[in-house]
């Protein structure tokens, strides 16, 4: 009785399909009841909220008990005939071995140290370049964090700069129909991003058919000759494309966006950063940690399992909380406080395993690049205005405004 009792509060504090007020927002007191008090939470549907750090890190290094492939769950949430489930179910994120093995390895090698290190320089250049072009009293998302990921991206495919202004939307709305409750419009906008996105790609890899890049740089040139050696049919091509916009995207722009948030309201880490900028490192570690901008992952389980007593059958689909294991204090000493000199720093912001994020390295330059150089050239600034993400799977602003007068 102790035990269900346990399980029952826990599921009114956190029922993902029908969240306390203010969750989105700010999940983390949440967070905290779940990690004392029901570390495998039950929910309506018959799915599991998985919150501890140890767990989560078995969770994703064993993929043989836990699988990324999401067909039975979008098949019933997006109908088999859709553009999203298309998209969703030949993508890398949510696609075990052979494809995910396939994709992998031709993205890794042009996401290698080596070719990041090759891309530092120009994200520098981008980087000051939209510095200059900051009004006085901007909004830090829209006209700076936002645009950086977008750059970068834009880059690895070679998407001419002109072609660029919608990617940002579309990921959004893609990305939008992946929360845990969404009204028709919002998977009406997700189908339609994934159908005008396709299209637009389809083109582009035309005209790059006709004119190939330097695959060293391009990643798309990268993913066509795979196509041709046998390795990708045009639709895992396409869908994957479409895929490192959004995995590059809004988890970058949060990252980012979080980083200025939190540099405005650590007086103590803005003043460490300007005297020591080579401390930007445990700086963005600690950001990853304290407002990862990843806050769930997903595995279903193809075998009957157990955690901390908790029984959960084989099909279940498991809400791994990212953000909740990324406080456990079992783990992190004083997990509420931000440290940006914290050693170790264990945090999953990045999940792990075979399936640890590809772009883990370029994310990390991005936000290191971003915040040392917009520190620099504004270290008093403010933020006089924040509108939250509002989402419960992605944690940033959709909003930041500052002033910038005072340099």
């Amino acid at each position: 009785m102790r035990v269900s009792t346990v399980f029952t509060a826990a599921l009114r504090m956190v029922n993902l399909a029908d969240p306390p007020p203010g969750f989105a927002t700010d999940p983390f007191p949440v967070y905290d009841d779940l990690l004392a008090s029901a570390r495998v939470c039950p929910q309506p549907d018959g799915s599991y909220v998985i919150s501890g750090h140890a767990d989560l890190s078995v969770i994703y290094r064993d993929t043989s008990l836990y699988i990324s492939d999401k067909k039975s769950v979008f098949g019933p949430r997006f109908g088999e005939d859709s553009a999203l489930y298309r998209h969703h179910t030949t993508s890398l994120v949510f696609n075990d071995p052979p494809l995910h093995s396939r994709v992998r390895r031709i993205m890794s090698s042009a996401l290698a140290p080596k070719a990041i290190a090759r891309m530092e320089p120009g994200l520098e250049t981008s980087v000051h370049r939209l510095l200059g072009e900051l009004p006085v009293r901007p909004d830090l998302i829209s006209d700076f964090a936002a645009r950086i990921p977008i750059e970068v991206i834009g880059n690895l495919l070679d998407i001419p700069p002109s072609e660029r202004s919608p990617l940002r939307d579309w990921s959004l709305a893609i990305l939008g129909a992946l929360e845990p409750v969404t009204s028709t419009e919002q998977q009406a906008s997700g189908n339609a991003a994934v159908t005008e996105f396709s299209a637009f790609l389809k083109d582009l890899i035309a005209r790059r058919r006709q004119t190939p890049g330097d695959p060293q740089t391009d990643v798309l040139t990268r993913l066509i000759a795979g196509e041709t050696d046998g390795l990708l049919s045009e639709e895992e091509l396409v869908q994957n494309c479409i895929f490192i916009l959004n995995a590059g995207h809004e988890t970058t722009t949060n990252l980012i966006g979080n980083g200025l948030a939190l540099l405005c309201d650590d007086e103590s880490a803005r003043h460490d950063l300007r005297a020591a900028p080579d401390r930007i490192d445990g700086f963005v570690e600690e950001v990853l940690r304290f407002r990862s901008p990843n806050q769930f992952g997903n595995r279903q389980t193809t075998k009957a399992v157990s955690f901390g007593g908790q029984s959960i059958p084989a099909g279940a689909n498991l809400h791994l909380c990212i953000g909740a294991a990324n406080r456990d204090p079992e783990v992190f000493k004083a997990p509420g406080r931000f440290d940006m000199t914290r050693s170790p720093n264990r945090h999953l912001a990045f999940a792990a395993g075979p399936h640890v994020c590809i772009g883990l390295t370029l994310a990390r330059l991005e936000a290191r690049i971003a915040l040392v150089r917009f520190l620099e050239r504004f270290p008093r600034f403010a933020v006089t205005r924040r509108v939250p993400g509002g989402r419960i799977r992605f944690h940033g602003f959709t909003e930041l405004r500052a002033d910038l007068s005072e340099r």
